[in-house]
């Protein structure tokens, strides 16, 4: 994903620069965009926003297929039909953006804005862009809720078949219609 959307964005005339960077550790404590955002905060550098482009491929249009932390069963759908953003409240003009260059894909879009760093609700924290709310950026996660609905999520049988390409592709077009736009 992150190399079609570069391939794509290099085509637009943009109005700021715009850096996609693929972090390592992640899985181990969030190593590398930590080091990233620590060095562009202790160079007082401006950033509009991070995107942290998770788990984004697995859709299920079964009911009940999506799983949610604590009270959110109640506020989202629970058909895993959708690519969620989930930001922090700096960055609600950048998700009302995303969401409206999704939709115009064709991709459902859901978006939760956090408050305190996500710190209320750990799951919303289990990926790159939270080292940027630490600093006090504006970030967002575009994510397919991972775990909360994939069966296949960190196993052996995780692999391309288990994917919806179809809404892969929705997904990327939304980005690349989306970020130029943010």
């Amino acid at each position: 994903m992150l190399l079609e959307l570069a391939r794509s964005l290099a085509a637009f005339p943009l109005m700021r620069p715009v850096h996609l960077v693929a972090f390592d550790l992640e899985e181990y404590g969030l190593h590398g965009s930590t080091h990233y955002a620590e060095r562009l905060h202790q160079q007082k550098q401006p950033l509009a926003v991070a995107l942290s482009l998770e788990m984004l491929g697995y859709c299920s249009s079964e009911p009940n297929s999506q799983k949610y932390p604590a009270f959110l069963r109640y506020l989202y759908p629970t058909c895993g039909d959708f690519i969620g953003a989930i930001g922090n409240w700096a960055s609600i003009p950048a998700m009302i953006r995303l969401h409206r260059a999704m939709r115009s894909q064709s991709v459902k879009c859901q978006w939760l804005v956090v408050g305190q760093r996500g710190k209320l609700l750990p799951d919303t924290r289990r990926s790159d862009h939270s080292p940027f709310w630490d600093r006090g950026y504006p970030a967002v996660m575009v994510t397919d809720t991972a775990n909360l609905r994939n069966p296949h999520y960190h196993k052996a049988s995780d692999r391309l078949e288990t994917l919806d390409l179809d809404f892969l592709t929705g997904v990327c077009r939304g980005l690349i219609r989306g970020v130029p736009q943010i």
